[in-house]
C-alpha cells in the first residue's frame, strides 16, 4: 500500500507518497499539485488520494542487474530506470521515446552485447537513422547513446566509450519560422472571437512557449503594478501510450522564470475574461470544474486548455484564414522576429524570451537582425569612394 501526506512548499501543496522497495529502503517522491496553499487543502487532499491509488512504483534496477554479457538493448532500456529519477518528465519521455522505439529495436535485431559493442556498430546505426530522419534527431540519438554508455564506463561495465569513436553528423542549422508585421496583424484580426483567441494572442504578442502560456496563472498577473510573471508551466509527456499533463512550478531553465509588462489591451482583455469565469462558475454551479479554477485559459465549464487542443486549434485556424502555415511555436519567433525588426538589441530580446544565454537567441535569430549589417554596409560606403 502507498502511504503518503500533502507538504507546504513555498505556499504551494506537494503530494508526497511514501513506499518500500524490494530491498527494503523507504521512498518518499514528491510531486508538485500546481495549487497554492490558500483555500485548496480539500482539492489538495484529492490529488494526495488520486495519486495514492494511480501511483506504480517504478521498476528498480540494481548495478548488480548489469552485465557486459547482456545484450546493449537491453542496457539501454535499463539505463532509462536507472536515470528516471534524475530528470524531469518530459525529458524522460523523450529519453523514451528514442531509446524504446529506435536505439533498442535496432540493436536487439543485431544482437550485438554491451561487450561487443564497438564504433562500427553505432556509425552504421545513424548511417541507418539518416535515411529516415534528420541530421539534428540522430544527434539526439547519440546522446542518449553516449550518456549511457558513459555510465557503464564509469561502474566499470566497459574500458572505454565506443560513442567517442564515432562521426556523428553535422546538426542541421535550424531557421525559424516566422510572421512578419502583416501576417501578425492579420492573425490578430482572425483570432479575436476564436475560443482560443486570448492564449493565441497572448503567446504571439510576449514570444511565449505553449506550456508557459497554458500555466499561466491569475495569481501570476498583478493588475495593479501591470506585469505577469512565468513561473509555472502545463506541458504533455506519452507516458504508458497515454499523454499525461505534467503541472509544474518550474520553466525551462532559470532565466525563463521572468516577469514582463502587461500591455493595457491585454489588462482590458484579462480582466474581461476575470468577469466572464466568474459568471460561468456561478451559472455552472456543481457542474464547473474546480481543479483548474486558479489558470487563466480554461473553457467555459473551467476545463484547462490542453496544450495539444491549442496546437491542434492553431492549425485549422491558419489553414481556413489562408494564413501561411508555421507550427504554434513558431509564434515565438514571430515575436522575435518584430522585435528586432523594429531595432530592439539582441540582449533585450534574450530577456524578454527567456533564453538562458544569448548565443542561444544569437545562434537562432542571427539571420533576423539586418538592421545591424545595412548600418555596417553603410558605415563602409560612408568612408570608400567606390567608382561606378
Amino acid at each position: 500500500m502507498i502511504s503518503g501526506h500533502l507538504q507546504i512548499k513555498n505556499g504551494m501543496y506537494y503530494v508526497v507518497l511514501s513506499y518500500m522497495t524490494s530491498d527494503g529502503k523507504r521512498k518518499q517522491p514528491w510531486f508538485p499539485t500546481g495549487l497554492s496553499e490558500k483555500g485548496n487543502k480539500r482539492k489538495a487532499e484529492e490529488l494526495l488520494n488520486k495519486y495514492r491509488k494511480e501511483f506504480v512504483p517504478p521498476v528498480e534496477v540494481y548495478e548488480s542487474d548489469l552485465s557486459p554479457d547482456m545484450l546493449f538493448a537491453d542496457y539501454m532500456e535499463m539505463w532509462l530506470e536507472i536515470i528516471k529519477t534524475s530528470i524531469t518528465p518530459v525529458t524522460f519521455s523523450s529519453y523514451t521515446f528514442m531509446v524504446k522505439k529506435k536505439i533498442a529495436p535496432y540493436f536487439r535485431k543485431l544482437g550485438v552485447t554491451l561487450r561487443q559493442l564497438e564504433a562500427r556498430h553505432i556509425q552504421k546505426f545513424y548511417i541507418h537513422e539518416l535515411k529516415t530522419i534528420s541530421a539534428s534527431s540522430v544527434v539526439h540519438e547519440h546522446a542518449n547513446i553516449h550518456k549511457a554508455l558513459k555510465y557503464a564506463v564509469k561502474i566499470d561495465l566497459i574500458p572505454n566509450n565506443p560513442s567517442d569513436k564515432v562521426e556523428k553528423p553535422k546538426k542541421d542549422k535550424y531557421i525559424a519560422e516566422y510572421y512578419t508585421q502583416q501576417d501578425l496583424q492579420k492573425f490578430f484580426e482572425v483570432t479575436k472571437d476564436h475560443p482560443y483567441g486570448l492564449i493565441f494572442q497572448f503567446t504571439a504578442f510576449y514570444g511565449l512557449r505553449r506550456g508557459e502560456a497554458v500555466g499561466l496563472k491569475w495569481s501570476a498577473i498583478d493588475f495593479e503594478r501591470n506585469t505577469f510573471t512565468i513561473r509555472h508551466t502545463v506541458t504533455v509527456v506519452r507516458n504508458n501510450g497515454k499523454n499525461e499533463l505534467i503541472k509544474a512550478d518550474r520553466a525551462k531553465t532559470k532565466s525563463s522564470l521572468r516577469t514582463l509588462p502587461l500591455a493595457d489591451v491585454f489588462k482590458e482583455k484579462l480582466l474581461k475574461l476575470k468577469e466572464q469565469q466568474k459568471h460561468n462558475k456561478e451559472l455552472c454551479g456543481d457542474c464547473y470544474n474546480k481543479e483548474f479554477e486558479e489558470y487563466v485559459f480554461v473553457d467555459a465549464i473551467g476545463n484547462l486548455f490542453h496544450p495539444n487542443n491549442v496546437s491542434d486549434s492553431f492549425r485549422k485556424l491558419l489553414a481556413k484564414n489562408g494564413l501561411k502555415h508555421i507550427r504554434f511555436h513558431d509564434l515565438r519567433h514571430s515575436c522575435a522576429s518584430l522585435l528586432l525588426d523594429r531595432g530592439v538589441e539582441m540582449k533585450a530580446v534574450q530577456e524578454w524570451l527567456g533564453h538562458s544565454d544569448i548565443g542561444t537567441t544569437a545562434n537562432i535569430y542571427s539571420h533576423l537582425e539586418f538592421k545591424s549589417k545595412i548600418a555596417s554596409a553603410n558605415a563602409i560606403s560612408d568612408v570608400l569612394d567606390i567608382p561606378v
